[in-house]
């Protein structure tokens, strides 16, 4: 996965993020619908943040949580996404998915000057902790290492089997035409956003276009799914605890999930310590990957070339977007300068995988 390798700035991303929740406002809307900690003072710690989204810790006397709102310049219709990724986690309580819980959700925009949703505090270690490391024991342990690799992949297995119509998920997305639709849609995405040519994006879409696979089970997807957006257990064997992130959620064709985690997975013969933004080496085989997301899931990875390029053609786009957002002064996030180089990576290696793939 070289092409997302973090190339962040350093930022203050306290002082960045200082006043997005007051804790007042926050405690009385709680107290209001009789959650946990009622009246208990609210406490709040910066976790983690990014582009479209800023993660706190919410306490309240024993009770541990986690808030997810937008950064302080609301991108467009991304508090709708918020309510959104909220509905996806409150259908997959009760499943094998392992998520947060879905707590509670607020629409008012006036509570904390954006939409924001309350879900279960995780229990775990997020890969992006550790920069190009792991902890013990998979610092050292190839044999358990190889184990996380495998446990990324059984979560969106096991997401691709959830019964979303059962769930009440029936009105979610447009999974009639998903795949007809993709090329379309990101290009036009791209045509509002973008500031700059992204060479290799003709050859791509084209290949795309001539090469829809015939038929697709739809299904739950995640959206962006990758070691940043999932937490593991602690200790060993390695036990997937969340996937986090679900801002990207949609009904449509699961594989692209797959085609996400493995478009940049080292091949045979590979450097693996030069790949990606956390250590592959003792990672499992590309062919390892695709042989347990079967096995689980019960679909064919037969099309992966077609998942794998239109995945690095998504993440092109959505990243320059984003970029494009920071250049004409509508975000106020630095760390998404990054996004300049790695965008351009992304869509000259979709090509070149097109014109490899034939």
């Amino acid at each position: 996965m070289s092409e997302l390798a973090p190339i962040w700035e350093q930022v203050d991303d306290e002082a960045r993020t200082v006043g997005l929740v007051d804790p007042d406002s926050l405690g009385a809307w709680m107290d209001a619908r009789d959650l946990p900690g009622s009246g208990e003072p609210v406490e709040l710690r910066f976790i983690s943040g990014g582009s479209s989204n800023e993660i706190f810790e919410v306490r309240r006397g024993e009770h541990r949580m986690a808030l997810r709102r937008p950064p302080r310049v609301v991108p467009e219709g991304r508090n709708a996404t918020m309510l959104r990724e909220y509905r996806v986690l409150e259908a997959l309580n009760c499943t094998d998915v392992p998520h947060p819980e879905a707590i509670a959700a607020c629409d008012d925009e006036g509570v904390i000057g954006a939409a924001f949703y309350l879900m279960g505090h995780v229990d775990g270690w997020s890969p992006m902790s550790y920069g190009r490391t792991w902890p013990a024991p998979f610092d050292t342990d190839l044999e358990a290492r190889a184990e996380l690799g495998i446990q990324l992949v059984d979560g969106i297995a096991r997401l691709s089997r959830v019964d979303w119509r059962a769930k009440g998920l029936e009105d979610f997305g447009k999974p009639d035409g998903f795949l007809e639709r993709q090329v379309d849609r990101w290009l036009a995405h791209l045509e509002r956003n973008n500031c700059r040519p992204l060479p290799g994006t003709d050859e791509t879409a084209a290949w795309l276009r001539g090469h829809i696979p015939s038929t697709y089970e739809p299904g739950i997807i995640h959206g962006d799914y990758q070691f940043a957006n999932v937490m593991y257990a602690h200790g060993a064997p390695a036990r997937l605890a969340a996937i986090v992130d679900w801002e990207m959620t949609t009904i449509g064709d699961p594989l692209l999930d797959l085609g996400w985690v493995t478009m940049s997975w080292p091949r045979e013969g590979e450097d693996a310590s030069q790949s990606g933004y956390v250590d592959m080496v003792g990672m499992p085989s590309h062919d390892a990957l695709l042989a347990h997301y079967e096995e689980v899931s019960g679909r064919s990875t037969v099309d992966i070339d077609y998942y794998e390029i239109l995945a690095r053609f998504k993440l092109a786009i959505v990243l320059e977007a984003q970029y494009a957002r920071l250049k004409a002064g509508r975000a106020d996030n630095p760390k998404m300068e990054a996004f300049g180089p790695i965008t351009l990576d992304l869509m000259a290696n979709a090509a070149a995988h097109a014109s490899r793939a034939g």
